[in-house]
C-alpha cells in the first residue's frame, strides 16, 4: 500500500504565497512522475504542474511564473511553490504520482487526499 500525504493548504489574501507538500510512503520501488492537479466546484481536475524524476517540469500556462514544482527523491516528496496568489487559484489541490510498486514493479497512479487553497481578501 502506499499513501500520499498532502500539506500546506490554507486560507490566503491575494498576492500572498503558500507551499504544498506530498509524501509518498509505503511500498514504494520508484516514483516517475508527481504532479499537482487541482479542481473548483463545479469545474473538472486540471493539472497545475508536473515534474519527472529527473527534474523535467511542465506547467498550466495560468500559473506560469508564479508557481513553481519540486522534489525531494530521497524523501518521496513533491513541492509546489506559489506565489502572487488569485482568487481564480481557490481549489482542492490534489498530489499526484506515478508509483512503480516494491513487489509488483508495475507502474499505477496514487492520489492524495486533497488540500483546500482559498485565496480571499
Amino acid at each position: 500500500q502506499v499513501q500520499l500525504v498532502e500539506s500546506g493548504g490554507g486560507l490566503v489574501q491575494p498576492g500572498g504565497s503558500l507551499r504544498l507538500s506530498c509524501a509518498a510512503s509505503g511500498s514504494i520501488f520508484s516514483i516517475n512522475t508527481m504532479g499537482w492537479y487541482r479542481q473548483a466546484p463545479g469545474k473538472q481536475r486540471d493539472l497545475v504542474a508536473a515534474i519527472t524524476s529527473g527534474g523535467s517540469t511542465n506547467y498550466l500556462d495560468s500559473v506560469k511564473g508564479r508557481f513553481t514544482i519540486s522534489r525531494d527523491n530521497a524523501k518521496n516528496t513533491v513541492y509546489l511553490q506559489m506565489n502572487s496568489l488569485k482568487p481564480e487559484d481557490t481549489a482542492v489541490y490534489y498530489c499526484n504520482a506515478d508509483i512503480v510498486g516494491v513487489y509488483s514493479l508495475i507502474e499505477y497512479d496514487a492520489w492524495g487526499q486533497g488540500t483546500q487553497v482559498t485565496v480571499s481578501s
